[in-house]
């Protein structure tokens, strides 16, 4: 997992298995796991980090996609309705303060999630359908210089 050896890769938590997600499992891959435990990665849970406990309801971003969170033409809600997206850019923030502290050049992110994805999130309807673009924390990193990419 090491990407050029310029430091550690900012890591989802979940991936090194840390039983973060929403619903209060991980989704581990051994790689990542493996790259955390040799200190080649930092795990960071930006839900957590913005003040959000495990388990928490599902949420979604309505509206756009992280960038647009970010610019104020979106928000992330979770399956009640609860607006939080004030949670997921608190998280994010926090997340890019800790990459910067590491030196992480490179995230590799659960795709998929309003906050990490990094390609793919789901598209706010809470049915299970994706689209394209990527989450809070994804676009944050990425507008400071990050790489952001899904595990391999």
């Amino acid at each position: 997992m090491p990407d050029d050896g310029s430091g550690p890769v900012l890591l989802s938590a979940c991936l090194a298995g840390v039983p973060c997600r929403y619903d209060g499992v991980a989704k581990t891959v051994e790689g990542c796991r493996a790259a955390a435990e040799r200190d080649e990665a930092v795990p960071v849970c930006p839900e957590l980090l913005g003040g959000l406990r495990t388990p928490r309801r599902p949420a979604e971003i309505d509206g756009g996609d992280g960038d647009d969170v970010l610019d104020g033409r979106a928000r992330v809600v979770d399956d009640e309705g609860t607006d939080v997206t004030a949670e997921y850019v608190a998280g994010a923030h926090r997340a890019l303060e800790i990459a910067r502290r590491h030196g992480a050049d490179v995230a590799v992110l659960h795709d998929r999630s309003p906050s990490c994805g990094s390609d793919a999130i789901y598209d706010g309807t809470f049915t299970g359908r994706t689209t394209s673009g990527q989450g809070v924390t994804a676009a944050l990193l990425r507008r400071h210089g990050i790489t952001v990419r899904p595990p391999a």
